[in-house]
């Protein structure tokens, strides 16, 4: 008696030729053979097509929201680049029109960002 025969029957409570069938019904299935216990052809296809059957939803798109323009951050950011071409720095751009400005000094390039904060809950 081989040791998994032994653990078999100690863990399952069964006897040796149970045990012995258990593995060869293991090695049968490793294999790919179909078993007694199987479904049968046309039971294992009315499974499958049963399995897939269910309410199917159908998810509408959500609309991207509108986001409305802040005048009062575009104002500051059009002030801020006047000012700063005024002040002589290169290249001085607005890469977001309410957010950044890009400009150069020397030779290093730089990034202005306006970040409006939100009220404090109350």
């Amino acid at each position: 008696m081989t040791e998994q025969v032994a653990k078999l029957m100690k863990n399952l409570g069964i006897s040796e030729e149970e045990a012995l069938q258990v593995i060869a019904d293991d090695k049968a299935i490793d294999r790919g053979e179909r078993m007694s216990f199987d479904l049968s052809k046309e039971e294992e296809k009315a499974a499958k097509k049963y399995a897939n059957v269910g309410e199917k939803t159908v998810k509408t798109p959500r609309k991207a929201p509108v986001r409305k323009e802040n005048a009062t951050k575009s104002q500051i950011i059009a002030e801020i680049s006047a000012f700063l071409s005024e002040k002589g720095y290169e290249m001085v751009e607005i890469t977001n029109k309410e957010r950044q400005i890009a400009f150069k000094v020397g030779e290093n390039d730089y990034e202005l960002t306006l970040v409006q904060k939100r009220k404090p809950k109350k």
